[in-house]
């Protein structure tokens, strides 16, 4: 067993730097890493930790609102047709697809899509939209509500 020293300057003989074994140039393989001292400052993801005191001025962290989606927070909306019109879809597919111009309650102006076979929409017309994208039409984020307010079921055949 190898001698034991202990240095100077620690209170406690159980200190990681206080024991040092005498007739050797470095301390065994079990003591290297204890002993050896941390970072002046501790670095996180590349950038300094943030002090207690930077965190008490910052307050508490905000969360990212949260996203409204197309019908603004609602689940449905009320609006006015201001042009019915055709729309060409993407690039597989070919049928035209039936789409309305409508002023929302809220002010906001948005294209519509109308579903099924057939409609009687016109200029003027109540509507009800509610949030549902169609693929194939870009930037078309809403669909009509078929039955309620001026835009009649689909007949049936």
């Amino acid at each position: 067993m190898l001698p034991v020293a202990v240095m100077r300057g620690c209170a406690s003989s159980l200190c990681a730097g206080a024991v040092r074994l005498v007739g050797s140039s470095s301390p065994p393989p079990f003591l290297q890493r204890v002993m050896q001292s941390p970072p002046a400052i501790p670095w996180q993801n590349g950038r300094p930790m943030t002090t207690l005191h930077q965190m008490h001025k910052a307050g508490k962290p905000k969360r990212p609102p949260t996203k409204l989606g197309p019908t603004y927070g609602h689940p449905q909306l009320k609006g006015v047709v201001l042009k019915t019109m055709i729309r060409k879809p993407k690039k597989p597919n070919s049928a035209n697809r039936k789409c309305a111009r409508v002023r929302l309650s809220n002010g906001k102006e948005v294209i519509c899509f109308i579903p099924g076979e057939g409609h009687n929409l016109q200029e003027h017309n109540i509507v009800l939209v509610e949030g549902g994208r169609t693929q194939d039409l870009p930037g078309v984020k809403l669909k009509v509500v078929r039955g309620k307010y001026d835009c009649a079921h689909v007949q049936k055949k």
